[in-house]
């Protein structure tokens, strides 16, 4: 048969202790490296932004410019079948019946 496993508190316990053991290998950058590539990262994000919003802004432009968001005005249709049609009642019918409360 195969090995039996430990039981799940062992495993999640091993598993820390090794997430712990990798985190102490780690080189961890110092605060003047992690200032800088912290504004690298950002001025990366604020150049995109700021690219892809030209892009837009000038494709929307050019489409306007060729005609491209033209409403074209249609005219309404008229109902044409039965159930479409509006039936008007008689005056006598369309009248609601006084009542005769006291």
């Amino acid at each position: 048969m195969a090995d039996k496993k430990d039981n799940i508190f062992k495993r999640i316990g091993k598993k820390f202790s090794d997430i712990i053991a990798e985190l102490k290998r780690v080189t961890w950058p110092d605060k003047d490296k992690l200032a800088k590539t912290s504004a690298v990262v950002l001025l990366v994000i604020l150049f995109f932004a700021v690219y892809l919003t030209l892009i837009g802004t000038g494709g929307r432009w050019i489409l306007d410019k060729v005609g491209f968001y033209d409403v074209v005005e249609t005219e309404p249709t008229i109902a044409t079948t039965a159930s479409e049609m509006v039936v008007e009642l008689p005056a006598s019918e369309a009248e609601p019946e006084a009542s005769s409360e006291g």
